[in-house]
């Protein structure tokens, strides 16, 4: 691997990828370089389809498979608009379809369960709250600023979603009386809305080793992004408008937010199935 080029990848593409497919795309190309043990120059297709089959063989989803692969893809794409290759390696390598799994939901109760079990909590409530409230990606959530936040109509302004696409999110009544209770508790001064003891925005993995610990408490699996696929299907439940959830979700193509109405018709089948 050339440290250089990868660097110039990224520094190039700063203003196109958010954060999150930054660090995806980073471990992507670290993981396979460190696989094949050649420079970028050097790779052929074989090496790249015995990558994705290794990964295979390990038991990775195909979904995770071709995020991996999209950020090598990527990077030759690059290579090769900057002249730094003749041909690029990754053009014929097919990549794998997804697996069709729908995403998994809390239920109503289990959203209870989690707001009973932070309730107590003047920091993670919020934070349980404005995740469920938006459907934010956590990414989002740990940028939000204070001036972001319009508190008369309950909108919150998303600076830099995913592919730093800029959009507008609302939050309940409910969770605007917890953010508020929440900023008048605080001992830090900060511009953002969750910030750590020295005024910086709170860490990525703060929220995961809490999520770890809810998991276990409650016994049933829930991430960050759990909240946003039950935001999303919560919605579909009440028939709001597709395009009105793929507004919020910040979706670029609707087909990413059909899922969620898919996911209602498997509901209502099992529940049809069960009563008969």
């Amino acid at each position: 691997m050339n440290v250089k080029v990868v660097e110039s990848f990224f520094d190039d593409h700063l203003s196109r990828f958010s954060e999150e497919t930054i660090r995806s795309y980073r471990l992507s190309l670290n993981q396979f370089f460190s696989f094949c043990g050649k420079t970028y120059n050097e790779v052929k297709a074989a090496d790249i389809r015995a990558w994705l089959a290794s990964m295979e063989e390990k038991g990775l989803k195909k979904r995770t498979i071709h995020i991996k692969l999209s950020g090598l893809k990527s990077f030759y794409q690059y290579s090769m608009e900057e002249n730094l290759l003749k041909k690029n390696p990754a053009q014929k390598v097919k990549t794998p379809k997804k697996d069709d799994i729908l995403p998994k939901y809390l239920s109503r109760r289990q959203v209870a369960q989690l707001q009973e079990l932070t309730r107590n909590d003047y920091q993670l409530c919020p934070i349980i709250e404005t995740l469920y409230s938006t459907g934010v990606r956590v990414s989002e959530l740990l940028q939000i600023k204070l001036e972001d936040i319009k508190w008369d109509t309950r909108q919150i302004w998303v600076r830099k979603g995913k592919g730093n696409k800029e959009r507008f999110v609302l939050f309940t009544h409910d969770c605007a009386e917890r953010l508020k209770m929440y900023l008048e508790k605080r001992e830090t001064n900060s511009v953002f809305l969750f910030s750590n003891r020295r005024g910086g925005a709170l860490h990525r993995e703060f929220i995961q080793k809490n999520f770890r610990n809810f998991s276990k408490s409650l016994g049933f699996k829930v991430t960050p992004h759990t909240l946003r696929h039950t935001f999303a299907a919560h919605l579909a439940e009440k028939n709001m408008p597709q395009s009105y959830i793929q507004d919020l979700l910040g979706h670029v193509d609707i087909n990413s937010t059909r899922i969620y109405t898919r996911l209602m018709e498997h509901t209502r089948k099992k529940q049809y199935d069960l009563y008969h």
